[in-house]
């Protein structure tokens, strides 16, 4: 099922190697080594992340596609390290795990010419959601639905079924779904619907075209002003000022009201200085 969704992005890679980056007891390593296996290449294991390590392996392999985590995509946007090297001939970058903005998107795409293709899935259907594809992307999406694969959007309160462009709550149906969580049978009559789909916990939408957009995690909300809003959304923002190398937006609380706000913890590209009233002043022009 999810080599049927996966491989005609693999095919596009001409190199003879994949590089395994991501630890494998997650669901998208796990799902990467299989259709590895099934198409017959050899992977590159690397015991774990250092910026020289990773680049240099690379570049020693001419890897044309590596599969990503958010942070590293955005380590490739940001980081000065990552100008001493050709990378070149990558041409494509699977990024999966965690929601990552366009901004990110699109620097990666400015300084390296690489194309980012995000993907969707969860444990619970075996890694098989959405997923973009080189000729079949949308900047920020997570792509279209792999094949045999249905998808709701209910609303957070009344539960009805949402048009396209409209957020709520993402529930999967697919042929590779759980049958439930292990002697836990609360939890999995919790997780599916009376008519089998799954619901994910994820907030996102689906455009008229069919591209699935990503927002946040549900229970990652912050209610600020009568608002609900997404970490990941301030986070791409904030990750767009182009002093800023990386960022993380958490639920914190006002002191002198008790309420909950968006606290956002930065960290600046090297040698550069930048105060919190002028990020803060950048992030409030950019954000309704």
């Amino acid at each position: 099922m999810y080599a049927s969704g996966a491989i005609p992005a693999y095919r596009e890679s001409k190199t003879g190697w994949v590089l395994g980056m991501l630890p494998f007891v997650h669901i998208m390593m796990t799902m990467n080594f299989h259709v590895t296996l099934y198409l017959g290449k050899p992977m590159i294991v690397l015991p774990g992340f250092t910026p020289e390590t990773f680049l240099r392996t690379v570049v020693k392999y001419r890897l044309d596609m590596i599969n990503l985590a958010p942070p590293l995509v955005t380590f490739l946007a940001k980081y000065p390290i990552v100008d001493k090297f050709d990378l070149s001939h990558v041409k494509h970058v699977k990024s999966g795990g965690a929601p990552l903005g366009k901004e990110v998107e699109r620097a990666v795409r400015q300084r390296l010419g690489i194309q980012v293709l995000q993907g969707y899935g969860m444990t619970e259907f075996v890694g098989c959601g959405c997923r973009a594809y080189p000729t079949i992307v949308r900047d920020g999406s997570s792509g279209t639905l792999h094949p045999n694969t249905e998808l709701k959007v209910k609303d957070l309160e009344t539960g009805e079924d949402l048009p396209a462009n409209r957020t709520g709550e993402l529930l999967f149906r697919t042929p590779a779904m759980m049958k439930g969580y292990y002697k836990n049978p609360e939890a999995t009559r919790a997780a599916f619907t009376e008519d089998g789909f799954l619901r994910t916990g994820d907030l996102g939408y689906i455009d008229d075209d069919g591209f699935v957009f990503i927002v946040d995690r549900l229970k990652e909300l912050i209610k600020y002003k009568g608002h609900q809003v997404a970490p990941a959304e301030i986070e791409d923002v904030v990750n767009s000022h182009p002093l800023v190398a990386d960022s993380c937006c958490v639920r914190g609380r006002d002191l002198g009201t008790g309420e909950e706000i968006p606290k956002a913890f930065v960290v600046l590209k090297e040698g550069v200085t930048l105060t919190s009233e002028t990020l803060m002043n950048y992030v409030a022009a950019k954000v309704a």
